[in-house]
């Protein structure tokens, strides 16, 4: 149901972004759960499942002032079913990426909320939970995932997703539960 003359990857191209590792905001849960009305109250029944996840789902856990959330759909590549009624919620497409398990990321207009959205049986969905729980039990895990981050906070990076690239041996770690 993908359109091929659609663009992938990051719409609107990379961007240049400070990356800050704030400490734990207990408002960070409440700001999920208002942002998952929204969107549970703009796709109805084809939200399979609306999770919060990454570090700011994280109870402790310094993190990026930028709520995660997850979105399971049916099918995430009929962007139809989802898309248009999270435009018009206010949220805007960043990431489409087909050959990624049609894994597509809209954002809020203030960049302080990502929703990542898959189909129903993406083997994402179960490491984005996977890796959230094990940082939700392991102050060990924990500790050496934030101080990683606020390492690599202290550079400067040409994205967003450079950042992201460069936390990718911790989290596999922190997953193999070495």
């Amino acid at each position: 149901m993908q359109d091929d003359n659609l663009e992938t990857g990051l719409i609107g191209g990379r961007e240049t972004r400070a990356v800050e590792i704030v400490h734990y905001d207990p408002r960070w849960p409440e700001i999920f759960r208002a942002h998952a009305a929204v969107i549970a109250k703009a796709v109805g029944a084809v939200a399979q499942q609306i999770e919060h996840i990454g570090s700011t789902s994280v109870p402790g856990l310094g993190a990026k002032p930028i709520v995660d959330m997850l979105l399971v759909v049916p099918d995430s590549a009929d962007e139809s079913a989802y898309l248009p009624q999270l435009i018009d919620a206010g949220y805007e497409l960043r990431v489409r990426e087909p050959e990624l398990n049609e894994h597509r990321m809209l954002r809020t207009p203030g960049r302080d909320m990502h929703l990542h959205v898959y189909s129903v049986g993406s083997p994402e969905i179960e490491r984005y939970f996977t890796f959230r729980d094990r940082l939700r039990t392991s102050p060990a895990d924990r500790e050496r995932y934030e101080t990683t981050k606020r390492m690599l906070a202290l550079r400067e990076w040409g994205d967003m997703n450079d950042y992201a690239e460069a936390k990718t041996e911790v989290i596999q770690s922190i997953l193999a539960n070495d």
